[in-house]
């Protein structure tokens, strides 16, 4: 990479770069983990001045190994790819949206405490409130392989704040999660396969209403998988983020087929709506968040909806190896 001429090959030193930073995501982790020792061991070597900063290093060294055991549990090949993560409000109604947007923002906060980056591709605001779907990436360190664990049904029950008498409702919206894929590997995607419609992408209105059919739905035919994208005013962005869309999820369906052993945790999450969900959170009478594939559960349902994540993630993979073990 210091040599003059490296970037007269734009292509070849992308990919390089790229290269560069997945040996990197593999290799800093040990050499942060290896200066870590190396202070503790100085650290005790010099004795009872020290010795109060021994137990929060050691802390510090915990978390890192812990961190390096989660990242050991994610073996698939797109593990270390962003992840393109699309929620989709089920039966409900005004509910299932408002939950929808709640998901969104748990997600994004879960991104924000990683330091993780997520970009909107595309937004279908509800008609009363929240969200009636929306698909967007996140970019970090193996965020596929952490996302992956959210794919499917989730199930919520509250009392509603869009019921005058004050019922207990439960909402439902599917996630679906695919890694968002290089431009250098390649998906046979053929013209002839694409159908491409336009349509009005603005907002529920109001002055800033996009009044120019720039929103694109593309429909791959031989699949029936159909992607949209309305979140930039440009068409050719729409579809070009729409495009990049479809390619992940056909690579999501050519994995299934190469991954057979795997298949059946990557199939159709079923209908969007009551037996079918994997995690519930609960709100009223009592608070509990439960995935139902694992039983992992959690009491501090707040702090879930706020981010806190990685025990679902964890026990989500851990159940995974547990299966392939077998």
């Amino acid at each position: 990479m210091e040599a003059p001429d490296f970037w007269t090959n734009q292509e070849r030193a992308t990919q390089m770069v790229q290269e560069l930073k997945s040996l990197n995501r593999a290799v800093k982790p040990f050499q942060e983990l290896e200066t870590q020792l190396g202070d503790i061991d100085t650290m005790l070597e010099l004795g009872e001045d020290f010795a109060a900063e021994v137990e929060p290093a050691l802390a510090k060294l915990t978390t890192t190994v812990e961190q390096l055991e989660f990242q050991a549990m994610m073996t698939q090949e797109a593990d270390p790819l962003p992840a393109i993560v699309t929620i989709q409000a089920g039966a409900g109604g005004t509910e299932a949206c408002d939950w929808s947007g709640m998901l969104y923002r748990m997600y994004a906060r879960w991104a924000e405490e990683r330091g993780y980056g997520l970009e909107e591709l595309d937004m279908g605001p509800g008609e009363v409130a929240g969200i009636r779907s929306v698909t967007f990436a996140v970019r970090g360190p193996y965020a596929y392989g952490y996302l992956r664990s959210e794919n499917g049904v989730h199930r919520l029950v509250r009392i509603s704040p869009f019921d005058a008498n004050a019922r207990r409702q439960t909402s439902f919206a599917a996630i679906d999660v695919v890694p968002e894929i290089a431009d250098e590997i390649e998906i046979d995607i053929k013209d002839d396969d694409i159908e491409m419609e336009t349509f009005m992408s603005g907002g529920p209105g109001g002055q800033h209403q996009n009044k120019t059919a720039s929103g694109v739905r593309l429909r791959h035919k031989p699949s029936g998988l159909a992607v949209e994208s309305r979140s930039e005013r440009s068409q050719h962005k729409n579809r070009a983020t729409a495009y990049k869309v479809l390619k992940a999820r056909l690579y999501k369906i050519e994995q299934e087929k190469r991954e057979a052993e795997l298949a059946k945790h990557y199939e159709s999450k079923g209908e969007n709506a009551f037996g079918s969900q994997i995690r519930s959170y609960v709100l009223h009478p009592y608070q509990l968040v439960k995935d139902h594939r694992t039983d992992a559960e959690s009491g501090n349902a707040n702090g879930v909806l706020d981010g806190k994540l990685d025990l679902f993630m964890e026990s989500y993979l851990r159940a995974q190896i547990g299966k392939a073990a077998k």
